[in-house]
């Protein structure tokens, strides 16, 4: 296995196009390395993006924020002004790993490594981030639910990478929130995740919104008749319960020793009604 650290973009999609076998990106690394360690992935060539300048920072940008690949968690968990716009996006990928971990794991590797259960992805979609892909026929930008096809697989062509995450301006009295259940406190994969972001018109009721689905399908589902369930509604019990169940009917899970289809369709339906509910409280709706 060959070892490269680029210090240009450039240089980056050039190794990658070139490489002779199979090949992989260096973010953060705690899935890569966990991988590498245990078997399942053996590149013949892993180029670490760490050094390239901009994939560390998180830049203002259009309103919003631009979040580079190799920005860790706790980083974004340290900056202000992202967390007080998507409270929600910030929250899901505090929830990836433990502390440790947070020092490295990155945003732009969980929605790379395409797990189905990945805590940040729901929540991006929610928020409408776009991944910007760099590659050899030049720079592209795709909503991040187009990024993951199935489980570990991606849309990326050969020699291309995602660089960096763009999470938009927040509208006025917009709020979104994230919620998983997993069979532990802390520090394991999630059963079921919930993304939800909402928007308030000037009477109180939902004006728009995005309602996204973790670990209930191949991949994060983005799911519109959730956000129809809500919409034009000022999110009282019936409204809730309408969302409840367009979750649980958007659900395509899987049996297995984490949960069965009927627990995960069920649980959905309740992560999204409570998320919806705390992203309302904090777009200003008020009981």
């Amino acid at each position: 296995m060959r070892y490269e650290a680029p210090d240009t973009l450039e240089a980056a999609v050039g190794l990658l196009s070139a490489a002779d076998g199979a090949a992989r990106v260096l973010a953060g690394g705690t899935d890569l390395l966990v991988q590498l360690r245990s078997g399942p992935v053996e590149p013949d060539l892993v180029v670490d993006i760490k050094r390239v300048p901009g994939m560390d920072a998180i830049v203002e940008e259009a309103g919003g924020f631009r979040v580079g690949a190799a920005v860790p968690g706790a980083a974004l968990g340290e900056h202000a002004g992202l967390r007080a716009a998507w409270p929600g996006v910030v929250e899901a990928t505090e929830l990836i790993g433990s502390t440790q971990i947070q020092g490295r794991a990155t945003m732009v590797g969980n929605l790379c490594n395409a797990s189905p259960a990945a805590d940040s992805v729901p929540a991006m979609i929610a928020a409408g981030a776009t991944a910007r892909i760099e590659g050899p026929g030049g720079r592209r930008d795709v909503p991040v639910e187009e990024v993951a096809t199935g489980p570990g697989r991606t849309s990326l062509a050969e020699g291309e990478l995602v660089a960096s995450v763009f999470l938009p301006a927040r509208p006025a009295r917009s709020g979104d929130a994230y919620l998983r259940l997993i069979p532990r406190t802390e520090m394991d994969i999630a059963v079921v995740g919930a993304g939800v972001s909402l928007t308030l018109g000037e009477n109180g009721a939902v004006s728009a919104a995005r309602v996204a689905l973790g670990a209930v399908a191949p991949t994060a589902l983005l799911d519109r008749a959730c956000a129809d369930a809500i919409v034009g509604a000022a999110l009282d019990a019936a409204a809730l319960e309408k969302l409840a169940a367009a979750a649980s009917a958007a659900c395509r899970p899987i049996d297995d020793k984490r949960g069965t289809v009927a627990y995960r369709t069920r649980v959905a339906g309740v992560l999204a009604r409570r998320a919806a509910a705390i992203a309302w409280a904090r777009a200003g709706g008020r009981a």
